[in-house]
């Protein structure tokens, strides 16, 4: 890494974030990226979540993964093209369970108060409309740099996206940042230094123990996503890898002990 990219890269002291980190909140057993999943996560034992964060039509940063509504809610068409007030009408639970009927999508600044209250930790995915890449970078960060002022451990930015993390690095270069690497692309491993990274979050099946050593020896940790099965956490533990994202909150608690 040279000069530049060492100081422009913010690394929060002695890496305070946990291991085992519960996806989009809780997982599968409540509606993914509402409040209700983040408290069924913390009812679990967990600390710290990953959550997807993007922008509606009006510049509100708000929760959710699909860029379209269907799957999550009972709207229609592309979450980004509808601003925050009809967005925060529509049913974001009863697509996961009856239990849930009338759950709604979160804003971050919704989680943030949660988060902040009860001592938890966030991962928030920069997760853009296709073409909003950048403006969804920039607005995440400096929300996020707004509502953890002060905190003692800020959240953790994390996106697919480079131009998402360039952004974010230009708004709030103090938040530490993660290059997410779902299959491997020719330079991703310059391109985390480049971005000032903390972080590379993996797809898990990509660990191994050189991909770790290279990574390890930048002064980068290594995370993955999504681990659900029990063999492929104790490999990625064997690995030294540093954080686990896991939808089995069920099946694993928050000190890495298997549940079942």
């Amino acid at each position: 890494m040279n000069s530049a990219n060492a100081t422009s890269k913010t690394t929060p002291p002695d890496w305070p974030y946990p291991l085992w980190i519960a996806h989009r909140g809780a997982g599968k057993l409540a509606p993914e990226n509402t409040l209700a999943a983040f408290r069924l996560g913390a009812a679990h034992g967990y600390r710290m979540f990953e959550c997807d964060a993007k922008l509606s039509a009006d510049g509100e940063v708000f929760l959710m993964h699909d860029a379209s509504l269907e799957r999550t809610t009972n709207g229609q068409g592309n979450g980004g093209d509808l601003p925050w007030h009809a967005l925060s009408l529509l049913d974001a639970g009863s697509w996961h369970s009856r239990t849930y009927a009338g759950e709604t999508l979160p804003t971050l600044h919704a989680l943030a108060r949660f988060c902040l209250a009860n001592g938890h930790l966030l991962n928030i995915e920069i997760k853009p409309i296709p073409g909003t890449e950048s403006a969804t970078g920039e607005a995440v960060a400096r929300l996020a740099a707004q509502l953890w002022h002060g905190a003692q451990v800020p959240p953790l930015l994390t996106s697919f996206k480079p131009d998402a993390l360039a952004a974010a690095q230009t708004a709030a270069p103090e938040l530490p940042r993660g290059l997410l690497v779902d299959t491997p692309w020719t330079g991703w491993f310059e391109k985390a230094q480049e971005l000032g990274c903390v972080a590379v979050v993996a797809n898990y099946a990509l660990w191994d123990a050189a991909t770790v050593a290279r990574v390890h020896s930048a002064g980068l940790k290594c995370l993955s996503y999504t681990v659900n099965d029990d063999w492929a956490a104790q490999h990625l533990l064997a690995l030294g890898t540093d954080g686990i994202i896991t939808d089995r909150v069920d099946l694993f608690s928050p000190n890495g002990v298997s549940r079942a």
